[in-house]
């Protein structure tokens, strides 16, 4: 076979809008496409089937999209460097085509053994940005002016019919029937291109309105907030879509309601960015602390039975409790109760970010492995140049749950429970439990720890390590490596060591709520 021939890898880039590798496949001639559904992926201990389940609908219509401009697109499965050899003895590709990936460490694994088989036989292969984490940064200074050159660049457009080549193989039936099952006990959002575009759609045009004031709260976010990360996640929609879709309805409109709640949505789309490029710059840090200095902090009190009560959602805080069930049923929740959960787990139980980091990406429709393992360490408290930021969950349940409705919706065993005690409802005599029909410790549980003296544990031990030289002398280096620059970007902690001679203003209840970051969701 003579010519050129692509073969365009699709991982997480689900569309065909902005996508930079098909654009460059119809310059080069002959072209195919596929989808793997890798068995690093499917056993990793992030994975759920509920992520199969939307990317096999968003490939449907992927593959329908294709196939009306020519192009055909192959669902395999089996590991990346295997299905290579099968389609390059048939098929001779001389070109592999696909978007950058920062991902967990199976993925960085399969990149390089890609890599060497590529070099191997000769075949070019040609990866494309399509977010603004920039590979191989040497600092972050000028990092965010980067961001901005990408997202305001012109879409990658690939018009008119490609050229195909004969396809040889297609969808593993079995495995993925076996993913659609195991699926349906969960309520999710509506996967594929189009429903990336509605829901964009619907924020600028009207659910963004409320949007700086309707993230706190789990009731309002899930109508507030843009609900885009399963879409960004997934690549179904470009970040540079949604960024130039954003400034385009704050410039049609600059001093309305909506474009000041909006300007709060496009900054927080760079942070996006920020926290992925940290994992992108230090792959290391899915599985050990930013700070080397907080190795073995947690690791050796692991209680897993407390583990346990948290990951069911038996922890006997209410607010904790329904945010736990509402996301497993759900695969979404807003960011401070995400954050609220992690803190939880993390000083409230002391336990390792690690466990429950990987039960939390199971749980998260929207698991992005850079955005996760960034915010796990961040909120846990080992980066160690962030404030530490412990939230009260029965604070959160007065503040952001005031009537109640969201606890009784997913805590049904507190549905009678006065208003006055719902937050806390360990308060109740006997006779108030009794009329109630809720008894703490068999109706529901007791809380699993004493709220005030578990944050007075964690806040000595963590302080206290913080404060030695060797944890100063690290964190300046951290900040060096990964904080953020004045360049148009928020602080991401403190900087100079004037600064981090002291912790920061503690209160028992609640620390540093954690107003200014905010993923896109």
């Amino acid at each position: 076979m003579n010519g050129t021939r692509a073969l365009v890898w699709f991982k997480r880039d689900l569309r065909i809008r902005d996508h930079a590798p098909l654009a460059r496949a119809q310059q080069l001639g002959d072209a195919l496409a596929f989808f793997a559904f890798e068995p690093e992926w499917l056993g990793s201990d992030e994975f759920d089937p509920m992520h199969a389940s939307f990317a096999l609908t968003c490939l449907n219509e992927l593959r329908d999209g294709l196939a009306d401009r020519g192009l055909p697109l192959l669902f395999l499965q089996g590991p990346v460097v295997d299905l290579l050899e099968r389609l390059h003895q048939r098929y001779r590709f001389t070109h592999l085509l696909s978007h950058e990936e920062t991902g967990p460490g199976w993925s960085w694994v399969r990149d390089r053994a890609v890599l060497d088989w590529c070099r191997t036989h000769q075949v070019s292969w040609e990866e494309f940005t399509q977010t603004g984490v920039v590979r191989r940064l040497r600092q972050r200074t000028g990092w965010a002016a980067r961001w901005q050159d990408r997202m305001d660049a012109p879409e990658a457009t690939s018009t008119g019919p490609f050229r195909p080549a004969r396809p040889m193989m297609d969808r593993p039936a079995a495995v993925i029937d076996e993913f659609d099952r195991a699926a349906k006990a969960r309520t999710t959002q509506s996967p594929g291109e189009r429903a990336a575009w509605r829901c964009l759609e619907t924020f600028l045009d009207q659910r963004a309105s409320d949007y700086r004031r309707g993230l706190s709260s789990p009731l309002s976010a899930r109508q507030h907030c843009s609900r885009l990360s399963p879409h960004l996640a997934f690549g179904t929609i470009s970040m540079r879509c949604v960024h130039q879709a954003t400034e385009a309805r704050i410039a049609s409109n600059p001093d309305t309601w909506l474009a000041w709640n909006l300007r709060g949505f496009s900054g927080r789309l760079r942070w996006h960015c920020h926290f992925m490029q940290k994992l992108e710059d230090e792959p290391p840090i899915e599985f050990r602390p930013f700070a080397r200095q907080y190795e073995g902090l947690r690791e050796h009190e692991f209680k897993a039975e407390w583990f346990e009560a948290w990951c069911a959602g038996r922890t006997g805080f209410p607010m904790i409790d329904a945010c736990m069930r509402s996301l497993r049923q759900t695969g979404w929740l807003n960011f401070r109760m995400r954050a609220m959960l992690v803190s939880f787990a993390s000083y409230h139980l002391w336990l390792h970010w690690r466990p429950t980091g990987l039960f939390l990406a199971k749980q998260f429709l929207d698991f992005e492995p850079g955005i996760h393992w960034s915010q796990m360490q961040m909120q846990s408290g080992t980066t160690g140049i962030n404030t530490v930021r412990i939230y009260s969950p029965t604070k959160q349940a007065l503040d952001h749950d005031p009537d109640g409705r969201f606890i009784r919706k997913w805590v049904p065993e507190l549905e009678r429970v006065p208003l006055a005690y719902l937050a806390r409802p360990w308060t109740m005599d006997a006779s108030m439990q009794a009329e109630s029909d809720c008894r703490i410790g068999s109706d529901y549980p007791q809380p699993i720890v004493d709220e005030k003296q578990a944050l007075l544990d964690a806040r000595s031990r963590l302080f206290a390590l913080r404060q030695t030289e060797e944890a100063r002398a690290e964190a300046d280096q951290i900040q060096d490596r990964h904080g953020s620059r004045r360049s148009g970007l928020p602080p991401s902690g403190r900087t100079g060591r004037a600064r981090r001679s002291k912790p920061a203003a503690t209160d028992s209840a609640q620390i540093d709520l954690f107003e200014a970051l905010q993923r896109t969701e």
